[in-house]
């Protein structure tokens, strides 16, 4: 089935490019390899994503498995909460809100500060002391990029407010409250393991389709770099800042896969399930968080699952600053 999805996607895309005759004689000429080479090409074209993404609203990202996105501010309270209903963010909610009293980032337990970043919601808690309200959504914090940068802590919930009396408190210890009623509105209208929080300290930035697009063209060259075993234009990719999961730097990483990629070995390698996030941050850095399904096929070596990147856009380059 994932064979003809993947053929279909070639024939739309060549179709999208290129006049009937074109595609017909690449295929005539060369088969369906010939055509898995034009898309390659095509896919890594900037322009490519530039049209494909014309009529997306992108203003948050560019999402291919998400449906729900809750926003929060920082400076002036607030969360709000959108659908994707025809590639269109509509707006569910906007309400006010409560968070830690501290500005910035979150940088260990204790201090305050509800964390700037992005985070899945990871579970929906009932039955909860009253002081949270009828619900609670946990979150990832600290997600992956956190816990690279040192930053402690942990319990970062969306909750509401007491059942019983007021609360009496005007900031939290680094949750996100709102009111009862609007939780439970909000409950009713998305699925937790279809969401992402975004939490901003000032103003939300929205992402232009330029960055976007050279985002999505780079994936797609470091995808096929790495499939070929070009060592150099695969390792162009990552700033000499990396770290990967487990903690390995950049030039250790940089030897592991010049001794891999020596071996020259054949390998299939299929993204799918592509989200792109703008990863907001104090230091006015160009960040973004990329998530995507990986099927990886190799002789040595077979993967079939989730990848995260942390990446800077940089002299309109991808950087991969963190992998998983």
């Amino acid at each position: 089935m994932r064979i003809f999805k993947v053929f279909g996607l070639f024939l739309t895309i060549i179709m999208a490019q290129a006049n009937d005759f074109e595609w017909v004689k690449i295929y005539n000429e060369g088969g369906i390899k010939a055509l898995e080479r034009k898309i390659e090409s095509v896919i890594q074209s900037p322009a490519y994503w530039e049209d494909a993404l014309k009529s997306q609203d992108t203003r948050f990202g560019y999402y291919e498995d998400l449906q729900y996105l809750f926003i929060a501010t920082k400076n002036k309270p607030t969360l709000k909460l959108y659908s994707l209903e025809n590639k269109q963010w509509n707006e569910r909610l906007n309400v006010n809100s409560l968070v830690g009293s501290k500005g910035g980032h979150k940088e260990k337990e204790g201090d305050l500060a509800t964390p700037i970043g992005v985070y899945t919601l990871n579970a929906r808690l009932t039955n909860l002391d009253q002081y949270y309200g009828p619900l609670a959504f946990s979150t990832s914090y600290p997600n992956l990029f956190d816990r690279l940068q040192k930053r402690t802590g942990g319990g970062i919930w969306i909750h509401g407010m007491p059942l019983n009396g007021n609360r009496e408190e005007l900031n939290t210890r680094g949750c996100i409250a709102i009111e009862n009623d609007i939780l439970s509105s909000a409950d009713k209208i998305i699925n937790y393991r279809d969401s992402l929080l975004i939490t901003y300290n000032n103003n939300i930035k929205e992402v232009s389709k330029s960055d976007l697009s050279v985002l999505l063209a780079n994936l797609y060259a470091w995808k096929e770099s790495w499939k070929t075993n070009d060592v150099k234009k695969y390792l162009g990719f990552y700033s000499p800042n990396f770290v990967r999961f487990d903690g390995m730097k950049f030039n250790d990483f940089t030897q592991n896969k010049q001794r891999i990629f020596a071996k020259k070995e054949s390998k299939q390698i299929v993204f799918s399930k592509i989200n792109i996030t703008p990863y907001p941050n104090e230091e006015n850095r160009n960040l973004f968080r990329i998530s995507f399904f990986e099927d990886y096929k190799a002789p040595s070596y077979n993967f079939h699952g989730k990848k995260e990147l942390y990446v800077e856009l940089k002299d309109s380059k991808m950087q991969i600053l963190v992998e998983q």
